[in-house]
């Protein structure tokens, strides 16, 4: 009877709410974020700060562990060191946790499509974050997925991408980085090259055209800064600019982006059209890089910060606003930017 009453609202959801992958009434205020975390590295403090900001939700946005093998026995153990971390434990038993990967979760240093055990260390990752058996992730390629929260008129939509399986190889150039570069990486003109894949393409689409008063796009990767050499949306211009596209035909206000990766926090802004389009960058839960904090990002709004840290996104629905932050050890706010609903709209 309890199942059958589970799968009714799963049902009834999906009717009311269009085809998020799930569905939940809860109403988020808080929802915390980070990346980059080594469990063999002996600080997790950033664990207590999370836990102090009383997030509603945390989402892993990748190098949730440092796998880098191809061996899945290794990659277990890894995630068996994750689940041996006080924080994380205590982070897990009281708030909600969502997870995709970046590239050394996934199995490889700047990983793609032609990692030769994905499939593999598709089944690690969905185990160890408890993925049902019969859940959409499960029966698809890749680990993006869908989240819908709250009741009408404050719903959130959290679409958590998946970098990684489906991307194809881009090449390094050769040499020391350029100056005001930490990375090898430049922009590919081979429009034939692809970040998400056309099946994720197609699924975000559908994703941008479900009701939400406030919707979340996460990607491992930056999606607007592109001047590091660093992995990024912007060594593929033609997938960055289809985002944007698709953002303007779908009409999806409210929405904002969130990120991992560079060991370090920022905040930057584009402006597609008349719309500010945000990506809110939190990296290195455990470990930071002060000299790739220090690379050039001309859509940086303020401050990068070096430090230990998470994201948060507060969302008053009283006064319709979002408050982009990143946070320290301690919970206190590195950076802080308010945002009306009213200029999020397409």
């Amino acid at each position: 009877m309890q199942r059958f009453f589970i799968l009714w609202l799963c049902l009834i959801g999906g009717l009311l709410h269009g085809s998020s992958d799930v569905v939940s009434e809860k109403t988020l205020t808080r929802i915390a974020f980070g990346s980059c975390n080594n469990p063999r590295n002996k600080d997790h403090s950033i664990y207590e700060g999370i836990l102090r900001c009383k997030p509603d939700l945390f989402i892993f946005l990748g190098d949730n562990i440092y796998g880098d093998t191809l061996d899945m026995e290794v990659m277990k153990k890894k995630y068996s060191a994750l689940a041996g971390m006080e924080g994380f434990r205590k982070l897990r038993d009281q708030i909600q946790v969502l997870a995709t990967w970046d590239d050394h979760d996934y199995g490889t240093n700047d990983g793609g499509k032609s990692y030769p055990m994905r499939e593999e260390s598709k089944q690690v990752f969905l185990d160890f974050f408890g993925e049902p058996p019969d859940s959409a992730r499960r029966k698809r390629q890749g680990i993006y997925a869908s989240y819908l929260f709250g009741p009408e008129g404050k719903r959130v939509q959290v679409i958590l991408l998946d970098t990684r399986f489906f991307k194809d190889d881009i090449p390094k150039r050769q040499g020391k980085p350029l100056p005001n570069q930490v990375g090898w990486y430049e922009p590919v003109d081979d429009v034939s090259k692809t970040l998400l894949g056309e099946d994720q393409w197609k699924w975000l689409e559908e994703q941008l055209l479900v009701e939400a008063d406030v919707r979340i796009l996460a990607s491992s990767v930056q999606i607007l800064a592109v001047e590091k050499g660093m992995e990024n949306w912007g060594n593929l211009p033609h997938e960055q600019k289809r985002l944007f596209d698709l953002l303007k035909k779908t009409k999806a206000n409210h929405t904002v982006g969130i990120s991992g990766d560079v060991h370090f926090a920022e905040l930057s802004k584009v402006m597609i059209g008349d719309y500010p389009f945000y990506d809110l960058t939190s990296s290195g839960m455990t470990h930071v890089s002060r000299n790739w904090a220090d690379a050039k990002n001309s859509f940086r709004i303020g401050e990068s910060f070096a430090v230990l840290n998470a994201g948060l996104i507060e969302i008053d629905w009283e006064k319709a606003h979002l408050n982009l932050c990143a946070i320290n050890t301690q919970g206190e706010k590195l950076l802080e930017h308010t945002v009306p609903f009213s200029e999020l709209e397409l």
